[in-house]
């Protein structure tokens, strides 16, 4: 009998994995499609994605109603109890990314029939790159438990920062320079945002992982400080 809920337990859990990293997968195809919306001006694909945030938000609801249930009936311990712990703010987080693709399709959707600017969004397409590699790094490391590739993720973060900081001056330059673009660099501007945003949850889930493994709640930890921690 005891062989038999173990392996009921463990076969819960897995589950709870797999739908966990189902959710990352979709957050991920969202956030790649609202940027191709932007920078191409697909109103059809931006839809799309702001249709997709139901289906995102449905899990969200599954894994914290699974993770509660567990965690009542189970009254798990230790590491299995800060597994589920770490699976309700990740998943928080991730539905805060699927959020923030959302508001870039919003601005998508505000930039059709719009000139396109001679860099073909090329600043867009850089901040989206480096935000769509930390999500996918933090749930990479997420999935294999590693706490150094979180803690390389962690300070990844500030790259984005100084990109986006860069982005901002540049759009308050050319809105001074070229008021006729206002409308596409406003939109433009909160697209950016976003990405930035996004970044910060990558961030999340990273300090998450470090949270699983270790049990250390580094959010306001310079990644060094954990040499001197147990």
């Amino acid at each position: 009998m005891s062989r038999h809920i173990s392996e009921q337990y463990d076969a819960e859990l897995d589950s709870l994995r797999r739908r966990l990293m189902e959710m990352g997968g979709l957050v991920e195809s969202q956030l790649r499609d609202a940027v191709q919306a932007a920078v191409t001006h697909d109103a059809e694909l931006a839809n799309g994605v702001r249709a997709a945030d139901k289906e995102v938000n449905a899990l969200e609801l599954a894994i914290d109603d699974q993770c509660i249930h567990i965690i009542a009936r189970r009254q798990p311990a230790a590491g299995d109890l800060r597994m589920l712990i770490t699976m309700m703010k990740v998943c928080t987080d991730l539905e805060r990314v699927g959020d923030e693709s959302g508001r870039i399709a919003k601005s998508a959707l505000a930039l059709v029939g719009l000139e396109f600017p001679e860099n073909q969004y090329n600043e867009i397409r850089h901040l989206a790159d480096l935000a769509a590699k930390m999500l996918s790094r933090s749930l990479d490391a997420l999935a294999r438990l590693d706490v150094d590739a979180a803690l390389a993720n962690i300070a990844a973060d500030a790259e984005l920062d100084r990109a986006h900081d860069d982005v901002v001056r540049d759009y308050a330059a050319t809105m001074e320079q070229h008021p006729e673009s206002v409308k596409r660099v406003l939109n433009t501007f909160w697209a950016a945002r976003a990405l930035e945003r996004i970044g910060d949850h990558a961030k999340n889930i990273a300090e998450h992982v470090v949270f699983l493994v270790k049990g250390l709640d580094v959010r306001h930890t310079h990644k060094s400080g954990l040499t001197d921690r147990p």
